[in-house]
Order: C-alpha cells, then structure tokens, then sequence
C-alpha cells in the first residue's frame, strides 16, 4: 500500500469514534472493502452505511476502480471517489454487489428502499453472484416489518396500489415531495404482518402499478457484515 493511501485510511479509520453507531457501520464499510479488492467491476448501492463503503473506496485509490451505482446520488459520490461508472447493459455480470439495509433477519432477509433507490438495488442484487449487506446491529430483527416497507410505484396508480394495500392489512402513506431516479413515487406501508417475506413479496409485485417491492426476500443477501461493538460478525 502506497504510503499516503495509508494515511488517508487511517484517516478515515480514525473517524470511527464520532458515534457509536457510525463505529459500527465504518468497521463493516472496512470489511467489505477487503471482498472488494478482489473485482474488477462492482455493484454500490445507496445509503448513509453505503456512502461510508464510498469513503473508504476513496482513502485507498486504486483497490477497485469501475462500479456500477444504484442511484445517482451514489454515481455521483463514486466519480467523486476516482471510481468509473459502468453501464450494467455492457456487462455479463456482477462478482459483488455491497448495499445496506433498513432492516435485516438472521435469514438475511431485508427491508431496503428507505433512501428510494430499492429498484435499482433490486435489479443489481439480481445482477450479482454475490449480494454483501453491510449494516449495524441495531438493523438486526427476528421478523421484518418494524421499518415501514417501501414500494415504488408508477404515479398514477398510487392510490390504487394504496387501496390494495390497505386491503391487506397495511397503512400506505406517500412519500410526499420525493420522486425516484425513475420518475416514479414510494408508497412506505406501515403495519404489514411480514410473516412469510417470500410469499408477500411476490404478491404485491403483482399488484398493477408496482414497479418494485423492498423486500429483498426471493433474493436475499449472500453475506451479511453486521457491525457490533466488538468488531464485525459474518452471517
């Protein structure tokens, strides 16, 4: 390692202790960091723990240098990084894709698409061979439904993508003022019972108007990095 890329990541090392939780998250931006070095070309996702993997991408210029971004927020940060954007249509594939979560279960399923790039995300999580999650243990639950599950719609379906999902037990409030990289509205749906994550992610991606769903259940994460006070657990 070239010696100012050593002092600029014990730099950012060095900013760990702002906050507990941003300890955390920071060791596992570390960690994923390590799996990174390995690809030519990976997928970044979008995110307060996301934008921490970026920072540190950036302390050590060189150890990847294409990435494909979930938003353009995150594009942004990464040309800011030195990193090249690629187009996922001139790709065969994906070796690794590093994304957080809003919430996550042993099972490493998860609720994402609190900043509103799930889309995206959903679409570079099917992408990859290999999904990382990156998060903080306070993400951790034994049954997701705690954060309210985003849904992106079509604009013109959202009340009636709203009216099913209050059929279904849940209360769906739009996401005023925000509009996604895709033109399209978020519904976040409050009090959904998510027993059976599979099953109602397939159901209401069938509901006409939905353009993607934040469950990341059918495709869940590979590895989660989890970043506790003790260091980084794997699961």
């Amino acid at each position: 390692m070239r010696a100012q890329s050593f002092l600029e990541l014990m730099r950012f090392v060095g900013t760990t202790m702002a906050t507990d939780a941003d300890a955390k998250k920071r060791r596992t931006a570390l960690a994923a960091l390590e799996l990174a070095r390995r690809e030519v070309t990976i997928g970044v996702g979008t995110g307060s723990t996301v934008n921490l993997f970026i920072d540190a991408l950036a302390a050590q210029p060189g150890s990847v240098r294409r990435a494909i971004s979930s938003s353009e927020a995150t594009s942004a940060r990464l040309r800011a990084a030195g990193l090249e954007i690629a187009d996922l249509n001139e790709q065969s594939g994906i070796g690794l894709y590093v994304d957080g979560a809003d919430e996550a279960t042993p099972a490493r399923q998860l609720i994402k698409g609190g900043g509103g790039a799930l889309t995206r995300e959903k679409i570079l999580a099917a992408a990859a061979q290999r999904f990382v999650c990156i998060l903080d243990d306070s993400k951790m639950v034994a049954t997701l439904g705690r954060f309210p599950l985003p849904i992106e719609v079509i604009p013109m379906a959202r009340a009636l993508v709203g009216r099913e999902l209050g059929a279904r037990g849940g209360r769906p409030v739009w996401r005023k003022g925000f509009v996604t990289d895709n033109g399209n509205h978020i519904l976040d749906v409050h009090d959904l019972e998510i027993t059976d994550p599979v099953t109602l992610e397939r159901e209401l991606n069938q509901i006409a108007g939905v353009v993607a769903v934040g469950l990341f259940a059918v495709r869940p994460a590979d590895l989660l990095l989890i970043g506790t006070a003790d260091g980084v657990e794997t699961r």
